[in-house]
């Protein structure tokens, strides 16, 4: 099994990338989605965040103000570390648990779609790594189009993260989306020749057929071995 790290910076396109893997149909789990599910109302990771940051960030039916939250950690590196603290290990596990459903479905190629991939050291499961880069000028001003914000805004939501160039250079493929969709698409499909090129025998062994296999190696050698020993 192949896992492909796809990860990127704000406004820089790697949505954009993320949903042109699942039209190819390659499976991608999004780690924006298992956090949307993992601070659902009731559950361990919602009562972590309501008691850290209190009553004020719900909304009336209870659930998480996701957009409060975030001017909340945005604005505070210290209670964004304190966020990506009491997630990070609900997270981390939903996230193993969709690969492990796809494993059983015997999913050869999965791609993680993880804005944090570097920041949570999951970059060392995944082979290769994708980043989706774009200049600063471009960044900032899609995510002003985007989010109706102030162009300082903008930018001390850009400084909230790793810096973009950084992540560019521990990149096994960078897909520059600094111009056209077209553009954007066209490197895209060599990345998706890249990443579907036959497995590796240790990705094989990671496979579930390949796991059937050598489960049914080793039951076939024991079997030859005891017809021996009679």
């Amino acid at each position: 099994m192949r896992l492909v790290g796809l990860t990127g910076g704000i406004a820089s396109g790697k949505s954009t990338v993320s949903n042109l893997f699942k039209d190819a149909g390659v499976p991608v789990v999004d780690a924006d989605v298992v956090a949307r599910n993992v601070v659902q109302k009731g559950t361990g990771g919602w009562k972590k965040i309501v008691k850290a940051f209190g009553d004020e960030i719900l909304l009336d039916n209870r659930e998480i103000d996701r957009a409060h939250l975030g001017q909340i950690v945005f604005s505070d590196p210290s209670k964004r570390q304190l966020l990506n603290r009491l997630l990070a290990p609900h997270i981390s596990s939903g996230i193993f648990w969709e690969i492990a459903k796809l494993w059983m479905k015997g999913c050869k190629v999965i791609v993680l779609d993880i804005p944090l991939l570097f920041e949570t050291k999951m970059d060392r499961w995944t082979n290769p790594v994708i980043v989706v880069w774009v200049n600063p000028e471009t960044q900032i001003e899609r995510l002003m189009s985007r989010d109706g914000c102030s162009e300082e805004q903008a930018q001390n939501r850009i400084n909230a993260q790793l810096a973009l160039d950084w992540k560019k250079s521990e990149a096994d493929i960078v897909i520059d989306n600094s111009g056209s969709l077209d553009d954007t698409k066209q490197q895209f499909q060599e990345v998706l020749r890249k990443v579907s090129e036959p497995l590796t025998w240790k990705e094989c062994l990671r496979s579930r057929d390949g796991l059937i296999s050598v489960v049914m190696c080793t039951a076939v050698g024991v079997l030859l071995a005891q017809k021996n020993l009679l």
